[in-house]
């Protein structure tokens, strides 16, 4: 399977399709290495990245990687997940009257400075693993895949018990289980296929 371009993404039929290569070509003018990771365009500074676009139902906007770090004097970022997400930061916008160049320029060079001079926000580590109930019923009754789930590396464990904690109704917990169990039998990680 080859890897999917920028390019590929943009020829998509996309509902946005206007408005992401609006902010494609603002974040281009901006220095920043634009390449595809988790399936969407991300852009970067070296090994770091900086920003990305992403789409959905209802609006469009951009995902800065350690947003929280940044001034935001007009309120445009939020964290859409406080649970789980210290520093990401979306700035969701919903038609082209939204997006403003020199604005967006400046939060693109505040970020960048940012990673320059070494002000970024790390990834906790030895954070406690929280196992769901619905995960340990099944690591209590199925002891092949408490084997293979006890040999995971600790990301891709807490990865699994993130997922499944983040549904909020109990019929998706139980499909994201069917859905990570073959995973963790292979040793396969949730997010592996987006690390290459």
């Amino acid at each position: 399977m080859s890897k999917k371009s920028p390019d590929d993404f943009f020829s998509q039929k996309l509902q946005f399709s206007s408005e992401l290569l609006r902010l494609r070509k603002i974040i281009l003018h901006s220095g920043l290495e634009e390449t595809i990771k988790w399936g969407i365009p991300c852009y970067c500074l070296e090994k770091h990245n900086v920003v990305a676009l992403c789409e959905f139902k209802s609006y469009f906007g951009l995902w800065f990687y350690q947003g929280a770090l940044l001034t935001d004097e007009r309120k445009n970022l939020i964290n859409a997940n406080e649970e789980n997400t210290k520093a990401l930061r979306q700035w969701r916008m919903n038609s082209m009257d939204d997006i403003d160049e020199q604005l967006i320029l400046s939060y693109i060079h505040e970020s960048i400075e940012n990673f320059k001079i070494g002000n970024i926000i790390l990834p906790e580590r030895g954070k406690e693993i929280n196992v769901p109930n619905e995960l340990q019923d099944v690591l209590n009754t199925r002891n092949d895949v408490k084997i293979q789930f006890d040999s995971l590396s600790t990301t891709k464990k807490r990865d699994f018990c993130e997922f499944i904690s983040s549904a909020k109704r109990l019929e998706t917990k139980q499909q994201r289980i069917e859905k990570i169990i073959p995973m963790i039998m292979n040793g396969i990680g949730l997010y592996d296929q987006y690390k290459k």
